[in-house]
This record gives structure tokens, sequence and C-alpha cells, in this order.
């Protein structure tokens, strides 16, 4: 069996921050250790490279569809499908992947996709091409519901995985008591909130991505009077170390911002927090999207309300009060990630799907 993984656009093997920005990499990298596989992707250069046996190709100067960066398309895709048995794209509604799984079907090959939010102008928006995929490959039950798959035959949930090798608790480090947040300065993130929940002698450190330059000046006003550190400028080695001397890792996201826009997407399910359970730490989350189904309330952490910074600001208060406790949450966070969100279950489950509809 031979698979092609394609994703809209490039990211390499190190300082990868982030939910979407690691997971099709992962997943991908860790699939060439079963099965002959190639991650292609769409950037600035043409470009290919090989990667722990996997083949990483970049089609280079694509047209942007509508001149929306996450939606590249070229006619060299054509020429990456010959070759391959399973195609699998990752981002639902994109003017490439539609176009990929019409050229699949057309062709006897099979092909899925996985939904990582997001999106651009597709043909999706103007009739169904839910068919036109063997099967839909969801992140969580939260995503297979938003996707109206709940009841259909042809949609899966395989859940993420996390390199646990690289993303372990470690040895000698000390907790130093902070609070820490991984993924994209955006909104619906819900920073603001947490930097309002923030109690005055905890530390927060945070770690981040795509920034909105508004929303970043907004929160750097809100930390004026707290111990709030920001860094964008961590690699893996850096990230793993955050995680593993971090109190507890949290991820704060909101349905609706403070600037009123509602995000009812986000989280499809908050790779974040899996990295930072495999890391030893305790996680706090918003019950929003899939996130309250990856974290065992009062066993590997808590799940709050979205936007509420008096619940938010107990369980911070409560877990740096409570080391021992919070030692015990973080050691579960990492048994269950060990025993349900491994790289190589995943592959397992993708595998199988593929297999089953050959």
């Amino acid at each position: 069996m031979r698979v092609l993984h394609l994703v809209p656009a490039i990211f390499g093997p190190a300082g990868i921050v982030g939910g979407a920005e690691r997971y099709a990499y992962e997943l991908a990298r860790h699939m060439a250790r079963e099965v002959p596989t190639r991650l292609v992707a769409f950037g600035d250069d043409t470009s290919a490279m090989t990667v722990d046996g996997l083949e990483v190709h970049v089609i280079g100067r694509p047209w942007y569809v509508r001149g929306q960066r996450t939606n590249p398309i070229a006619l060299r895709l054509v020429r990456e499908l010959r070759g391959v048995d399973v195609v699998h794209c990752h981002q639902r509604h994109v003017l490439a992947s539609s176009l990929t799984a019409l050229l699949c079907r057309l062709t006897g090959r099979r092909v899925f996709v996985t939904d990582l939010g997001g999106g651009g102008w597709d043909v999706s928006a103007f009739m169904s091409t839910d068919h036109w995929y063997n099967a839909h490959l969801h992140l969580s039950d939260f995503s297979r519901r938003g996707g109206g798959h709940q009841a259909q035959s042809f949609a899966h949930v395989i859940l993420g995985g996390v390199d646990v090798e690289k993303f372990h608790p470690g040895a000698g480090l000390v907790r130093d008591g902070n609070a820490l947040f991984v993924g994209r300065i955006l909104p619906h993130k819900g920073i603001d909130v947490l930097i309002e929940a923030l109690p005055l002698a905890m530390p927060l450190v945070i770690v981040g991505s795509e920034i909105d330059q508004r929303y970043l000046d907004d929160l750097r006003r809100l930390a004026r009077d707290k111990q709030v550190t920001f860094r964008f400028d961590c690699d893996d080695e850096q990230l793993v170390a955050a995680y593993r001397r971090a109190a507890c890792v949290v991820l704060p996201s909101v349905t609706r911002t403070r600037y009123g826009d509602a995000a009812p997407g986000a989280e499809l399910l908050g790779q974040t927090l899996l990295e930072g359970m495999a890391c030893g730490a305790p996680v706090i989350c918003t019950a929003v999207g899939g996130m309250p189904e990856i974290v065992r309330a009062g066993v590997t952490g808590f799940v709050v309300p979205p936007g509420d910074r008096d619940a938010l600001g107990e369980r911070l208060r409560w877990l740096r009060a409570n080391p021992a406790e919070a030692a015990r949450m973080g050691a579960a966070g990492r048994r269950l990630v060990l025993d349900q969100f491994t790289w190589p279950r995943v592959v397992r489950r993708c595998l199988e799907i593929y297999r089953q509809a050959a």
C-alpha cells in the first residue's frame, strides 16, 4: 500500500506549535514506518526531502484560490498522485482536496479526508462532497457531529497522537509553578480570559504562533500587572522543556471572542493538551469542541465553562496549592496518552480503514 498525505501548507519537523501544524506531519511520519508514505504540501519553492523514511514534496508557487493562503492548488498535484494507492487529504473545505477526491474516484484510488478546521472557497459550499471520499476520518466525536456525520457509516473517529518518545516527563526537572499556554495567538483561544483569571502570584508562560497583532496588543495590556511571559521562538526541544516545567497546561478556548465573533468550531481535538499530558502535566481546558473528550475531569485535570474567569482562576489556585495531587493528575494524564493517544495507534486505525475500503 502506497499512501500520500495531502496538506495545504508546508511545515517542517521542528518548531511546530499547535495542533493542525503538527497533526498531518506526525501521522505521515509514523505511517512511513509501516508503509511507503509521502507528504505533499504547497509552498513558495519546489523542494523534496526525506525525514525518517517519509518523503516530503513541496509544490512551489501554487495558485491561491481567491487569494486565500490556506487554499492552494497547482497542476503538478496530478503528477504527485501517480503511483499511489491511497490519498489522505488533511483539510475538507479546500479546492485541492475536492479535486483530488474527484480524480481519485475516477481513477479507482481510495481517498480519505480529515477536517483540521479552517479552509476556504470550495465546491463543497455549493454541493455535498461527502461521498466523493471513501471515508471521513475525524479527530473527535465533536468533529464527527459538527460535520453532520454522527449517523454515517463512512465516518470514523481516529483521535490524535503524541510522539511519546519526544514528549515525556524527563528526569530531574522540577516544576516551577507556572501555568502554560501553547498555541495560536488568536481571539478564539481565550488567552485574554486566562490572563484575567490568573492569580497574581502565579506566573504564566505563553508560547505562541500565527499572531493576531490586535489581539496580542490587547493581551499585553491585560498582562501589565501580572507575571506573564510571551515566547514566539520555541523549537521542539524548548517546547518540551516548557511542558515539563509547567504546573499545568491550559487551553481556555471560547465559543465567542472578546470582540463578539462566534467560534463554534474551535478545538476539534486539543493537541497541545495531549502534549502536556504526555509530559506529565495536569491540564485545564474549557468545555469547548473535542477537548472534554480527552481530559478526564478530576483525574487528569479540570474542565471549566468557556469564558468563566472565576472557575478558571479557582482551578489554577487549586493546582498551585496542591502539588502532590497535581502530580498524580499529571501521571494519570501520561498513562492515558500511552493507552489511547500514541501515533502508532492512530496509524493502525487509519491503515485498517484504508484496507476496509479496498
